[in-house]
């Protein structure tokens, strides 16, 4: 805790002072170019990837980056209405589903789902990824499930985004883009899923 407190001194007195001005403007209203949806994970930092300054991004974070398809229910609206408000109220230019390596949701999805029935919130979470988990689990590749996952479950997630009519919408009118990443921790490379080649491909 004495870390973080001397972290917000080491704020007020340099970050916010560099940026006072920003913040000024910031004071009263957000206008984020893009809605970013990235896991959890304390190892992902999007302002930091991305070099975005407080403002620019809107930050969805839940375990492995998941966006719920769109239903009629009442089960996770923490993340559906964040999408909602970002879309709706303040018109996100973009949408980037980021994924990332070593994702520990991931690897529970495929091997631990068992041991965390203690963890009922967690499992009933986990659930969402059973449709592309099932599919990567086809693959008699089994070494190679775990990283195939976080790469499909980033293109899941964005076809999950085009069942809201809403989003779809924007995208047909060319008033959104929306775009796959796949972060590599230990490299801190950034690999953009290509529609053409439907592949992953290295940022330049």
């Amino acid at each position: 805790m004495d870390k973080l407190l001397d972290g917000i001194i080491n704020f007020k007195n340099k970050d916010f002072k560099d940026h006072e001005k920003l913040f000024k403007e910031l004071k009263d209203m957000q206008k984020p170019h893009t809605l970013f949806i990235t896991c959890s994970d304390s190892r992902i930092d999007p302002n930091m990837i991305t070099g975005a300054l407080p403002g620019e991004l809107f930050i969805i974070r839940n375990v492995a980056n998941i966006i719920p398809p769109n239903r009629e229910t009442s089960d996770y609206v923490a993340t559906t209405s964040a999408v909602e408000y970002a879309v709706q109220v303040l018109g996100v230019e973009n949408i980037i589903v980021c994924g990332h390596s070593n994702c520990g949701g991931c690897a529970a999805s495929l091997y631990s789902m068992d041991l965390i029935n203690n963890l009922p919130h967690t499992r009933k979470w986990l659930e969402l990824l059973d449709n592309v988990k099932d599919k990567i689990m086809k693959s008699e590749k089994e070494e190679a499930w775990e990283w195939m996952l976080e790469q499909a479950n980033v293109v899941e997630q964005i076809n999950n985004l085009k069942t809201y009519p809403f989003i779809s919408d924007c995208i047909e009118q060319k008033r959104i883009s929306v775009s796959g990443w796949y972060y590599i921790i230990e490299t801190g490379e950034v690999y953009i899923f290509d529609n053409e080649t439907k592949a992953f491909m290295l940022s330049n």
